[in-house]
């Protein structure tokens, strides 16, 4: 659209603000608007990660995105917010959409985009992802060589974690929450919980590592990736 306001999906990482890239801190400095996740209507990571670097004059908008299973409530949060954000576009303002880890991996950003960049002129910036956090956190690579890494989600049933686990060397198992009883319970069948370690708040101040059977009975990390690794390389 003529005349209209850029839309930016900046990654803004995992949560030590010193791993916002340049480019990101360069952006998120000079544009109007800043968009930014705020779950549950809780205070947002991403803008926190982001805060040394927002102007004081920029015009904000918070996106209260309801975390429950049924994703209808969030569909009509992201909806809200496209149109506020096409209003600021239409104006001629650009906007920066702020999302933690990178806008493309399991990035909320994802939705905006689908509902925006077919109309206005949109840049993704990436940003250090979740794994990538994780595996310096454990100081252990993610994979080597020919190996196959998978990318796991948690909340997929047992069976398809059992199924997948089966048939690879390296695992990133991602939103794990309230499932750590149950991913715990598979790696423990496949006998590789004696190979999987679980980081929680990768890069933040209260970041933890620890093997995943160190973690005592009936303590479940809720922000946490749990990284396993049947594979051969020694390193």
């Amino acid at each position: 659209m003529t005349g209209a306001g850029t839309l930016y999906g900046i990654g803004v990482g995992p949560g030590d603000p010193e791993l916002m890239t340049l480019k990101a801190a360069r952006l998120v400095a000079a544009v109007p608007v800043i968009a930014y996740p705020a779950a549950n209507g809780q205070a947002s990571l991403a803008r926190a990660i982001a805060a040394a670097h927002i102007r004081p004059a920029a015009e904000e908008i918070a996106i209260d995105l309801p975390m429950q299973t049924d994703r209808a409530p969030a569909r009509a949060a992201y909806a809200a917010a496209a149109g506020q954000i096409t209003r600021q576009l239409a104006a001629g303002r650009d906007v920066a959409v702020l999302c933690e880890g990178d806008p493309f991996f399991y990035g909320s950003f994802m939705y905006l985009f689908a509902l925006l960049a077919v109309d206005y002129r949109s840049e993704v910036v990436p940003g250090v992802t979740s794994l990538s956090a994780c595996a310096a956190a454990l100081a252990r690579p993610l994979v080597a060589r020919n190996e196959v890494l998978k990318v796991l989600p948690a909340p997929l049933p047992a069976e398809r974690l059992e199924a997948e686990l089966r048939t690879t060397e390296a695992a990133a198992i991602v939103k794990v929450g309230r499932h750590f009883d149950k991913v715990c319970a598979v790696l423990r069948r496949l006998g590789l919980a004696g190979q999987s370690a679980v980081i929680s708040a990768a890069t933040r101040n209260d970041e933890r590592v620890a093997p995943l059977e160190a973690i005592p009975d009936g303590e479940r990390p809720y922000f946490s990736t749990i990284l396993v690794y049947a594979g051969q390389e020694g390193w």
